[in-house]
């Protein structure tokens, strides 16, 4: 009996252990906050596409139909300010907010100083630009300089902007990647959603927030809206498969994606505005937004600058294009 208890005991051991090897700590944080009304099996997806989802929700409250009445209803029972009340009603209906003089000057300059040291001590890996102007003044843009960046993690992580992404979203908000530049980006017109997207659809959005007053001849950021509305223009529905965006890259997107969206944009007779803000001003817009980077008619002026995404907690994240999950442990 007791070499029966023995062997016995030595099997839970065993089970046990391999029980806690394979146990992965951010999945079983992800998987608790997990909520859509559809929940999926993530190890059951190949590539992670919109079209690999079905069409659940909970929507984002601001996207449903009788949005401005919610907000009117929250307003009454004096759940938002006056002032939350009208920043709600233009992110349901244009499709972003601006926020004015949100961040202080004189702390928007101990960051840049910080990130300006960083690039000048080449810490961090600055995009390849495989086109640039020899008379270009001004580096290209860097990725999640956060992580490397004390001064820039602590804007991304702000909680007075998380606190109005979290309302936006109706869920909390979680920081997420951060994109920094010295110029105007140039990016032609297309939505966040075909790079970045959620499940349920609707639970990402960024933030841009200007380190200098924006100049109309520097390249400011332009924007399409009530665009947000549309339906999702996702790379499946394109043609555009995993497997040939690992092989071409974004060769395929320039040729199928961007001129979609110029089609769009011309079909819906959509009117493009240009966000010309003051130093500190923070432009922050939906996932669906459809915007771009104008030119930039003076290559000699900056554009300095961050977008700072945010996911909405318990929402799966992934990259639409490539297929492929956002690692979870960015999420917890």
């Amino acid at each position: 009996m007791l070499r029966e208890f023995r062997r016995e005991f030595s099997e839970r051991l065993r089970w046990t252990g391999a029980y806690l090897r394979s146990f992965d700590p951010a999945k079983a944080s992800f998987r608790a906050r997990y909520f859509a009304d559809e929940p999926v099996d993530l190890d059951a997806i190949g590539d992670f596409k919109l079209e690999s989802f079905p069409d659940s929700g909970p929507r984002p409250w601001l996207d449903e139909p009788d949005a401005l009445a919610r907000i009117d209803r929250r307003l009454a029972a004096g759940k938002l300010t006056t002032g939350e009340a009208e920043v709600c009603r233009g992110w349901a209906t244009r499709g972003f907010a601006v926020l004015p003089r949100f961040f202080d000057a004189a702390r928007l300059d101990g960051i840049w100083t910080a990130y300006e040291k960083a690039v000048a001590e080449g810490k961090l890996s600055l995009q390849p630009e495989p086109f640039r102007n020899s008379e270009d003044p001004h580096p290209s843009r860097s990725l999640d300089s956060h992580l490397l960046i004390p001064e820039i993690n602590a804007l991304l992580r702000d909680e007075s902007l998380r606190r109005w992404m979290s309302l936006l979203f109706g869920r909390e908000a979680v920081p997420y990647q951060t994109l920094v530049s010295h110029k105007g980006s140039e990016q032609s017109e297309h939505s966040d959603a075909v790079h970045m997207t959620t499940y349920p659809v609707g639970y990402l959005a960024a933030a841009w927030v200007a380190f200098e007053d924006i100049h109309p001849d520097c390249g400011p950021v332009v924007y399409y809206p009530g665009s947000h509305r549309l339906p999702y223009l996702s790379s499946l529905s394109l043609g555009i498969s995993a497997a040939e965006f690992r092989e071409k890259g974004y060769d395929v997107y320039n040729q199928r994606y961007e001129p979609a969206i110029q089609k769009l944009i011309a079909d819906k007779g959509l009117v493009r505005e240009a966000f010309l803000p003051k130093k500190g001003d923070v432009l922050v817009w939906h996932a669906n937004l459809i915007h771009a980077g104008s030119p930039r008619r003076n290559i000699k002026l900056s554009r300095r600058s961050a977008v700072l995404h945010f996911f909405a907690r318990g929402a799966v994240c992934y990259h639409d294009l490539a297929g492929v999950r956002t690692p979870l442990e960015r999420l917890r």
